[in-house]
């Protein structure tokens, strides 16, 4: 018997102008077992999987059964890269795959090359994740930035109206009139989306605007008879009359949530009893301030719970609309009669016209920008962080005021509140756990 030449010969030997090839072995072909013939890997994409393709081709056809192979085409036939470009070296495949490989346009092993491909590209994914994260860190930054500052701008400017114009139901009017305004040119000029208004929808809002009215015209009042320090750590105690309405409600809280209004009962009594210019009219008005506000968040989870396609901005520029028809009528009856002598009084303590309207025009202009920003801030951020937020926020706000309005402090009363806005971060944080208690537990239900 004759014996045949197993090897082939080079792939140059295989002419590109004829059609003409060499007579190959079929014993190369059927495998030394006999079996199904065996392709070159390049053709077969693998098993199970359907391996990689080093050219991201466009046309596959293949099968899903275990073991089967897929076989796939470049986009426009025949590859006119040089097999020597995309070869691995380290292959061990026989001559007549690497001839048919030649022929058909292949590598022989594509496959080889995606891990490659893979570990090329994770450096840019890496890096394109780095810019993303610093540029979410600086547009948060941007937010607490914009919402301290406003927040500083409006309790000074406020302040200093209420010095030299001592009636706080005219300024708290003035100040919704100025953000029922704005939001009427973002909806005008739809920078804002404006909700679709209903009956229901009103209806529904008339609860949380009147006790967000309350909570606002008291608060106003406390600014005119005390110093804004010493509200704003009154208001700190926001957090007790919030657990107590709602577990008269039903709610519970676990032991945790009570706790940390110990700290905040007793720094706010501290500060109140070494409080310089303590006054019984603007302890009340912050106190007062706190149930209205306490109140209207209740209110507003029970009445508005089938309106949640409306978002925050929104939300709370229709509850500045009402609250201005609820609050302006009871304005001009309280102090209505004394808004003109005032005035005069204020011109001539200022001793500028231009210099009063700046101050109150800014009190309202910034009144509705900290809110607007509050609530852009709650709609970027988790919860817990916007309620360490709004508790760095006071402390920012406390020190402020205390700088620019030259407050005499005594230590206790530094002490004092330092101890509430520390029992406020104490409550923001036992609370975030609360919730996200419960939504492990709804989420496993």
């Amino acid at each position: 018997m004759l014996s045949m030449n197993l090897s082939l010969p080079p792939a140059a030997a295989v002419s590109k102008s004829s059609r003409r090839y060499r007579p190959m072995n079929a014993h190369a072909l059927l495998g030394r077992s006999g079996g199904a013939p065996s392709f070159p890997s390049c053709l077969l994409g693998g098993g199970g999987g359907g391996g990689g393709d080093g050219g991201a081709p466009v046309l596959g056809i293949g099968s899903k059964s275990p073991g089967s192979a897929g076989i796939r085409a470049h986009p426009f036939g025949l590859s006119s890269r040089p097999c020597s470009q995309i070869q691995d070296p380290s292959s061990k495949t026989s001559a007549l795959d690497r001839t048919v490989s030649l022929r058909r346009g292949f590598p022989s092993k594509t496959g080889s090359l995606v891990p490659k491909a893979a570990s090329e590209a994770s450096p840019g994914g890496e890096a394109e994740a780095a810019v993303s994260k610093k540029n979410k860190t600086l547009q948060l930054a941007v937010v607490f930035g914009l919402w301290y500052f406003q927040n500083i701008v409006f309790n000074i400017y406020n302040k200093k109206a209420l010095n030299v114009f001592p009636y706080p139901w005219f300024l708290a009017s003035f100040q919704l009139f100025v953000g029922s305004v704005w939001m009427l040119v973002l909806w005008s000029l739809k920078l804002q989306p404006c909700p679709k208004i209903s009956k229901p929808f009103i209806v529904a809002l008339l609860g949380p605007a009147l006790f967000h009215t309350v909570g606002h015209i008291s608060a106003c009042v406390s600014f005119s008879k005390v110093a804004v320090s010493f509200t704003h750590v009154i208001k700190s105690a926001e957090p007790v009359f919030s657990v107590v309405f709602s577990s008269f409600l039903g709610d519970s809280y676990p032991l945790a949530v009570w706790l940390s209004i110990l700290p905040i009962v007793f720094g706010c009594s501290l500060a109140a009893v070494t409080e310089v210019s303590f006054n019984f009219g603007g302890l009340s008005g912050a106190m007062i301030s706190n149930v209205g506000f306490v109140l209207r968040n209740i209110y507003s989870k029970k009445s508005l719970q089938n309106f949640k396609e409306v978002n925050g901005l929104n939300l709370y520029g229709w509850i500045t609309i009402l609250s201005l028809f609820y609050l302006f009528p009871v304005a001009v009856f309280v102090e209505g009669a004394q808004w003109v002598q005032g005035y005069h009084k204020a011109i001539e303590a200022v001793g500028q016209s231009s210099t009063f309207y700046f101050w109150v025009l800014l009190s309202g202009v910034f009144y509705h920008l900290y809110n607007q920003s509050s609530y852009q801030a709650l709609d970027d951020i988790s919860p817990l962080t916007f309620s360490v937020g709004n508790t760095m926020k006071r402390v920012v706000v406390i020190v402020s005021t205390v700088l620019v309005f030259r407050n005499p402090v005594r230590p206790l009363n530094a002490l004092g509140s330092a101890i509430a806005i520390f029992g406020t971060f104490l409550y923001s944080q036992a609370t975030s756990a609360k919730k996200a208690k419960n939504q492990g537990g709804e989420k496993k239900s």
